[in-house]
């Protein structure tokens, strides 16, 4: 499974990628908002900042719900870097203009899933990834792993080949349970991706093991 992370912080991105797992990035307006990136061209300049740390895929999302209005967003994103991602939302619009992309080469990331029904239409439209949200998923209720596991279910019954991007990841057991649902990555914060070194007898094995090496050696 492929390791991504959710943010558009540089300084976190470079931390991941020395960390040595990082596979790809996730971004949204929210989180461009959330660093202070504002203005086309200052998103511009800062997608093309990612695309220069990250070897992997960029998602880059579009904020237009129309369908001309995502071509044109889209197109000119796919033109920022050859790792972009369009990523486009899960709306009528948008899985038309996933097939459009598909057609011509553009990858792109069908995000805001939230059910197998919708994972099968962006599947028929050629999406390269999917982003089912199984952290608000969760907060409605719902069991987010077990929609991961059905859409797995039903891709590998079809042989689609769109990869499934568990999005909306909160800790270290989300990552542990998408990878058991099926799920091809997993996008969270680095904090969650972190999360996954941490057990208690870790600490207490390491810490004994020290304090041994120690007496041992005056």
């Amino acid at each position: 499974m492929k390791f991504f992370i959710d943010t558009a912080n540089l300084d976190q991105i470079k931390e991941a990628k020395d960390f040595g797992i990082l596979d790809g990035v996730t971004t949204n307006p929210s989180l461009m908002a959330k660093e202070g990136i504002s203005g086309a061209k200052n998103i511009e300049s800062h997608y093309k900042a990612i695309c220069e740390i990250v070897d992997g895929d960029v998602s880059a999302e579009v904020i237009s719900t129309d369908y001309q209005g995502i071509i044109d967003e889209g197109e000119y994103l796919a033109t920022l870097a050859p790792n972009i991602v369009v990523k486009v939302p899960m709306i009528k619009d948008g899985i038309k203009a996933i097939s459009y992309f598909t057609s011509k080469g553009i990858r792109t990331n069908c995000t805001l899933v939230f059910s197998s029904g919708q994972a099968i239409l962006a599947a028929k439209a050629g999406a390269t990834y999917l982003s089912p949200f199984i952290g608000r998923v969760d907060d409605i209720t719902w069991d987010g792993m077990a929609l991961i596991a059905d859409i797995a279910e039903i891709y590998a019954i079809q042989g689609y080949e769109t990869e499934i991007l568990a999005a909306s990841v909160r800790n270290a057991k989300h990552i542990v349970d998408a990878a058991r649902s099926g799920a091809d990555i997993v996008t969270c914060p680095l904090s969650s991706i972190l999360g996954l070194l941490k057990h208690p007898l870790t600490e207490i094995g390491l810490a004994k093991f020290l304090a041994d090496h120690a007496k041992a050696n005056g």
